[in-house]
């Protein structure tokens, strides 16, 4: 038996590194990509280190693509989003379940049917709208649909998280002499960490990567997020492709970044609703 469980946790263990390196590969595979020359992309070195390491291809993307804006205009957008979903989410959910009033569970409801829209399928209002508010070409733009689109999925993970802190802890807070809002901001608010971060690198995806609504809603170059000024880039330098490379990189691996720093944050939120008592 010792032998077969042995012989059991080595092929585990091998799998494991299998399986890590098939998913490694692809990031390995972007950070040579952006380094390499179009003679070691397309034949000479697709695979392997590159032969010679061009890291003028982020001087290029940075300075001939305009990458550092982009980056910096991604970097507001997104920011702002988590900070207004975070802010909205926390308030609604604290509402809707620590607090007694009519119609919270319609309301509830109201908020969950937000999950069932599809964020593309309502461009032509939404364009029509921020048209009428003259808000097009502006960072509003993009911050208000986003934090709006993000929060039905905001508030369904808050829910659940807040349901699991003991109605003790707001009735002691109470007989001592804390108001409503002092309840949510020294209580709830520090309890819900794992939640923050579930609910902000959700929302940072969402914002990120999206390409439909940058392009629609801002036509200023000045404007740009990372998504379309990395498709303007692979038009405007067709023959280059370590600079397209390096314009990928600085889009993604923030996200990998953020998502290794809050990992064990977004578990703890995962198992924090299996756990009572």
């Amino acid at each position: 038996m010792n032998n077969n469980s042995k012989t059991a946790r080595i092929l585990i263990y091998i799998g494991l590194v299998f399986w890590l390196l098939v998913n490694l590969f692809p990031v390995y595979w972007m950070f040579t990509f952006s380094l390499k020359n179009n003679a070691e992309i397309f034949g000479e070195n697709v695979v392997g280190l590159p032969h010679h390491w061009l890291w003028s291809n982020y001087a290029s993307a940075l300075k001939t693509g305009n990458m550092g804006r982009y980056f910096l205009n991604s970097a507001i957008v997104a920011v702002a989003t988590i900070l207004i979903t975070l802010v909205v989410a926390l308030m609604a959910t604290f509402a809707l379940t620590r607090l007694i009033w009519k119609r919270r569970k319609t309301l509830n409801k109201f908020f969950m049917l937000g999950l069932t829209i599809p964020i593309h399928a309502s461009i032509v209002p939404v364009y029509v709208t921020l048209s009428r508010m003259h808000m097009l070409n502006t960072y509003w733009a993009l911050i208000i649909p986003y934090a709006a689109f993000s929060l039905s999925m905001a508030i369904l993970v808050c829910t659940g998280f807040m349901n699991e802190i003991p109605r003790d802890l707001d009735e002691s807070a109470c007989i001592d002499g804390c108001s409503v809002w002092g309840i949510f901001l020294r209580i709830i608010v520090p309890l819900m960490k794992p939640a923050v971060a579930t609910v902000g690198i959700y929302t940072f995806l969402q914002c990120w990567n999206e390409l439909m609504f940058a392009n629609i809603f801002i036509s200023k170059s000045a404007l740009r997020t990372l998504p379309v000024g990395v498709q303007a880039l692979s038009g405007q330098y067709t023959t280059e492709w370590g600079p397209i490379g390096a314009a990928l990189v600085l889009a993604t691996f923030p996200t990998l970044f953020i998502y290794i720093f809050l990992s064990k944050k977004i578990q703890e939120s995962f198992i924090a609703g299996a756990i009572k008592g």
